[in-house]
């Protein structure tokens, strides 16, 4: 280790020596200074504020207004393997973010974690995309939340499924300019984000706890239709959209932009691509994955509470297990060709009519009910924006803290330095207030044709945060290689108190998933495959370049910010000639050991080991239960 503390010295003081010639202080002056001032974030939240954050942040418009759209494009089975894939790829993808962050919770670790074992320029770029995704994830959900305001369903379509009454709509907000709705959530949500961030938590607890209670009760309420049968359709019995002439797959229909010509695709080739649609649309409404390690230096007792293993662990199974059985039961009640499930745009967000759990209680005559799912929506997508600009602010924080990433100038130090400040809460204001600022791109949705723009929107930001999701997981790859090659290098970017390489076979290491390399080597393949093609439909004849610029421009970007990062401290860099540059400019914490490894949360512990059944166990036994419930 003494080779590496020696290079550690070395790159610091090259640093410096750089830092004095601009007229500035050394790097270490700087960090005390910055440690002294109000420029920290406060640990203020608990492991049930993450959990529900990060379930909140998951669980927005894309669940509700979405679904019936994969369920339209690969049918109802199809919608449920679809959902089991990306869920399991993003698991994998957050557990190999969650795991590095348990051991350093350090504040913008989607930027801290490329930046020190794949390139600096990377992590440097990913934060950028990573904010500007999360921005327009606000911007979506605010849109969105304005355009559902607008329910009405044709009276033809109610006529044509027996529903008791003649109309269904909202006329308050037929007659409402979406703006006034957008100018509306959009101050509530800055409001809330300025508030000291344990009750910022409170507030998205509240809200968690509402989010996952009337879910159970829209899977409860799917599962009673469906017993009531009222189709009677007896031949068949409880799955009778399951089956021919519906089926558990359906094929793949695609009418280009302008409606000149329609492409059908069937058997294997219409699954697959139809299968390969859906997994782009979901992962937008699972990009809130990453939540729990955005909030990893705000979270208190790190080290006791195992807030960032059980948090990761807990929204990957809630999120996957409810988005399944929401469209397993919504699949019994609803056929898949449902005239307001169908969508052949190549990239859209719909409005309250076109939500299959609606529909489900309009064909069964249910009344009542589809007003509150509608107003539920709205509440859901403004909760999702609030998360939104929570995280958009802290990775704009984050960025504030990095030297590197700011241009060497007066102007430049001087935004870098307001971006930084906290107040006395430690809330970062102005990084809050900059976000919400380009938040202001969700008023795209008083254009004409909303449902497009906000389409577009969502792949942009799709295909920004699958970036980050290659960049995350195949910087795990790297970090288990360092955690265990004692010759390397860089080992000094995986320190411990003690000096010594982190041992993830200890009973001290923080958090470990079995499998994970591999996990994050699927993580990595399978995100750069989505990102590769997921603007496919782009290239049908007609070709739509609108369409095609929102699937790829956030490649190009990527690009062009990695060049000009290394271009700015290496003038005469050239890409044929790429030298891995990992930082050490963000700093360098001490990895977080588990104080007793011997009463690891999560786990059961019983108390009598030599029976099996006493008070003491069945104490420990709901113990371990609740653990996994709060």
């Amino acid at each position: 280790m003494a080779n590496n503390g020696a290079y550690q010295n070395e790159r610091l003081g090259r640093v410096d020596e750089e830092n004095k010639l601009q007229g500035g202080g050394s790097i270490t002056e700087k960090t005390r200074t910055r440690s002294q001032g109000r420029n920290e974030l406060r640990r203020s939240l608990s492991e049930r504020h993450v959990n529900m954050i990060a379930f909140s942040a998951t669980i927005g418009i894309g669940l509700f207004l979405q679904s019936g759209k994969i369920m339209y494009l690969i049918g109802p089975g199809g919608a449920i393997l679809a959902y089991l894939i990306m869920g399991t790829l993003l698991w994998s993808a957050n557990s190999s973010l969650g795991e590095m962050t348990a051991i350093f919770p350090v504040k913008g670790p989607i930027i801290d974690f490329p930046a020190r074992y794949l390139d600096e320029s990377i992590g440097f770029t990913v934060g950028w995309m990573a904010w500007f995704a999360y921005i327009n994830l606000t911007a979506t959900e605010v849109s969105a939340a304005a355009s559902t305001f607008k329910f009405q369903f044709d009276p033809a379509y109610l006529q044509s499924v027996n529903y008791p009454l003649d109309q269904l709509q909202w006329t308050f907000g037929l007659n409402t300019d979406p703006a006034v709705w957008i100018g509306m959530c959009l101050l509530a949500i800055l409001i809330i984000n300025l508030l000291p961030v344990r009750v910022y938590g409170e507030i998205e607890y509240v809200f968690g706890t509402i989010k996952i209670v009337v879910i159970t009760g829209i899977i409860m309420m799917q599962m009673i239709l469906n017993a009531r049968n009222p189709n009677g359709n007896t031949d068949a019995g409880a799955f009778t959209f399951y089956q021919s002439p519906w089926g558990f797959f359906s094929n793949q229909t695609i009418t280009d932009p302008q409606g000149n010509r329609t492409y059908t695709f069937t058997g294997g080739t219409g699954r697959l691509v139809g299968m390969w649609s859906a997994m782009n649309t979901i992962f937008f409404s699972l990009q809130g994955f990453f939540t729990v390690s955005v909030t990893a230096a705000e979270n208190k007792h790190v080290d006791r509470d195992e807030t960032i293993k059980l948090a990761t662990r807990k929204i990957a199974l809630r999120v996957i297990l409810l988005y399944t059985l929401i469209v397993f039961t919504v699949g019994l009640n609803v056929p898949y060709n449902d005239i307001n499930l169908q969508d052949q745009t190549i990239s859209s967000i719909r409005r309250g009519q076109n939500s299959p759990v609606i529909i489900s209680c309009v064909r069964n005559g249910v009344t009542g009910w589809p007003h509150f799912f509608n107003a539920f929506y709205i509440f859901s997508a403004f909760s999702t924006g609030i998360n939104g600009l929570y995280i958009s602010s802290r990775l704009l924080h984050a960025l504030a803290s990095i030297r590197n990433v700011w241009p060497a100038t007066g102007w430049g130090n001087n935004i870098k330095m307001r971006l930084e400040q906290t107040n006395s809460k430690g809330v970062p204001v102005n990084a809050v207030l900059v976000s919400w600022v380009f938040a202001f791109l969700g008023f795209l949705a008083v254009k004409p044709e909303p449902e497009k723009l906000l389409g577009r929107l969502a792949i942009f930001s799709t295909c920004s945060m699958l970036i980050v999701y290659i960049c995350t997981s195949a910087s795990f790859l790297s970090f288990k290689r360092l955690t265990v090659n004692g010759d390397s290098d860089e080992g000094v970017l995986i320190s411990t108190p003690d000096g010594i390489f982190l041992n993830r076979n200890a009973s001290d290491y923080p958090y470990k998933s079995h499998g994970q390399w591999a996990r994050a080597a699927y993580a990595t393949a399978g995100c750069a495959l989505l990102a590769t093609f997921n603007g496919w439909r782009s290239f049908l004849s007609p070709f739509s370049h609108a369409d095609f610029l929102a699937a790829y421009m956030a490649i190009l970007i990527f690009v062009i910010l990695v060049v000009v990062y290394h271009l700015k401290d290496e003038p005469e860099w050239m890409p044929w000639h790429w030298g891995i540059r990992r930082t050490m400019d963000i700093g360098n914490p001490v990895a977080t050991r588990e104080k007793d490894p011997q009463m690891r949360k999560g786990r059961l512990h019983r108390v009598d080991k030599e029976v099996v059944w006493s008070w003491g166990n069945t104490r420990a036994f709901f113990d371990w239960v609740w653990v996994w419930l709060k």
